[in-house]
């Protein structure tokens, strides 16, 4: 590992954690200390006690009052039901806070299991539907769906639970915001000791990043008149049919809102397919047809693949419209071998054609500086631009040997370099990057088009790695570091985080100035130039 590498990990521990921290960490890593962490099951333990609702509170769910009490329609697809599972479930189902719910059983068993009897017989707000065939877990849900009468439609596996205030918290919801259609909770693993594990902590709705990977899964909330829009779950996709439905629904909804509470435990056991991520492989093959659908259905054109190894996570590479031109712009004082590595890595990889580099010179001393300039600009794609607050020279047409303008200001400001820059170019979308980078992508820019040109898009950043292939930059979120850092610092390459996020597309705050590509328009509607 590299010095510098070392003293850029040192430099963003101490903005995030402060001088104290930083130093307690570099003595233990020098004296080999190791740390005694708690296993990722008692941190849970402790986040668990910590947040989810003590009795008392459980309490006073019980008797509130809500002004609005839909009821909530829980649709289960059963097939050889395991008995103990399903009583759970029941069990799950009695303990709510929220007590306007029925449960919809529909049975693709083949033969009746009569020790299910006493549980389905012991509420009267459950529903049960023999169908005595299998027709699959879309023509079992749909039978299911079929006998709701409630006002929303929770979906919900014969082996799983809710938390005591899973509905309580959706009604909680709905009297909030009346127009809500689309509702989804967090969730969690249990196992067949009722070990709780495994949270998944989930973002708020994305369309870009649902996607490609389906994040919402479970808890799973919606309105019936939506699900009479959206029609019912379609066989042709079992085994992502939920990814389907889940997409068909959002593109319809009118409100989409994220609860950022665990409602819904997902059970693991032998058979289960929470147990293995990839136990079955062609629901990840259906998974791209759905996309696809999905994206003829929006009128966007584009071809789907997996994302990388992780199951479930896909990437989308959008068709460009047009031919647009892209200007890619580079400060840069001095530092001719970063600069040309950078170069170099563009012209060689790039597989996109309409673009231009151009160098904006911000007051180089060196000599070996302009005489790199004065070869670059033999390459019809390079220009630079030479900035200064006085004057504007532009060395953008036929060669010329760059001179040093004794009137040029020697403060950086990168705000008014890239200003410059952006004022001074035609590409229709701009890239922002350091010259200390090198691309290791060829079809970076067909990607970045393909996202930025969609008009609810501002920027595109991407993954960005220091020299020892650990993750440097994976998108900016607010509050790390005091008031923003860069996430998934130290990750490396081929190394997967929390559930692939490093993998999926994403929405977050920012994107670094480092590699920051959007629509050249967007600086003008911004009023750069004030």
């Amino acid at each position: 590992m590299s010095l510098k590498n070392d003293y850029n990990k040192i430099k963003y521990y101490f903005r995030r954690y402060g001088l104290f921290e930083t130093l307690k960490k570099i003595f233990k890593r020098f004296f080999r200390i190791k740390e005694n962490r708690k296993t990722n099951i008692e941190q849970y333990k402790i986040w668990i006690e910590k947040n989810e609702p003590k009795e008392e509170e459980i309490e006073k769910q019980r008797t509130y009052k809500f002004e609005f009490n839909p009821k909530i329609s829980i649709v289960v697809p059963m097939y050889n039901t395991n008995e103990l599972f399903f009583e759970k479930l029941v069990i799950s189902l009695k303990k709510q806070t929220y007590s306007n719910w029925e449960l919809c059983l529909a049975d693709g068993s083949e033969n009746a299991n009569d020790n299910l009897t006493n549980i389905i017989k012991s509420d009267a707000r459950i529903k049960y539907k023999f169908l005595g065939k299998n027709n699959g877990i879309s023509e079992n849900t749909n039978e299911a769906i079929k006998i709701v009468t409630g006002d929303y439609i929770g979906f919900l596996d014969h082996d799983d639970l809710l938390s005591r205030d899973c509905l309580y918290e959706i009604v909680k919801c709905i009297n909030e915001n009346i127009d809500v259609d689309f509702i989804y909770s967090d969730e969690d693993k249990i196992d067949e000791l009722e070990e709780r594990f495994e949270p998944y902590f989930k973002p708020d709705f994305s369309q870009y990043t649902l996607e490609c990977n389906n994040y919402i899964t479970h808890f799973v909330v919606i309105k019936k008149e939506l699900q009479e829009k959206v029609g019912l779950l379609n066989s042709k996709f079992n085994g992502a049919q939920d990814f389907d439905f889940v997409l068909r629904a959002t593109e319809k909804a009118k409100k989409i809102i994220h609860i950022p509470k665990v409602l819904y435990h997902w059970r693991v056991h032998k058979s289960s397919t929470a147990n293995v991520a990839d136990s079955k492989p062609y629901a990840y093959e259906a998974g791209i047809e759905v996309i696809k659908e999905h994206l003829k259905r929006i009128g966007k054109k584009g071809t789907v693949e997996y994302g990388q190894d992780v199951p479930g996570i896909y990437k989308i590479k959008y068709d460009i419209i047009g031919k647009p031109k892209v200007s890619i712009l580079i400060p840069n004082k001095d530092n001719v071998k970063l600069l040309d590595t950078c170069i170099n890595s563009i012209v060689n990889l790039t597989t996109y054609k309409n673009y231009e580099i151009v160098i904006i010179e911000n007051n180089s001393e060196e000599k070996e500086t302009f005489n790199f300039y004065n070869k670059l600009i033999d390459n019809h794609r390079i220009k630079v631009l030479n900035y200064n607050r006085n004057t504007v020279l532009d060395f953008s047409g036929e060669k010329n040997v760059i001179t040093k303008n004794e009137n040029d200001t020697k403060e950086f400001n990168y705000s008014s370099l890239i200003n410059f820059g952006v004022k001074n170019v035609d590409g229709e979308f701009i890239l922002q990057l350091n010259n200390d980078t090198k691309l290791i992508s060829r079809d970076w820019l067909e990607t970045f088009i393909g996202y930025a040109q969609n008009k609810e898009i501002g920027a595109v950043g991407a993954r960005l790695y220091y020299e020892d292939k650990t993750i440097q930059h994976a998108g900016i979120i607010i509050g790390l570091s005091g008031i923003a850092g860069n996430s998934l610092v130290n990750l490396p390459y081929g190394k997967h985080c929390y559930f692939g996020r490093e993998s999926a597309t994403r929405n977050v705050s920012a994107v670094t100035g480092a590699c920051l590509f959007c629509k050249k328009d967007i600086y003008d509607k911004v009023r750069i130039y004030g």
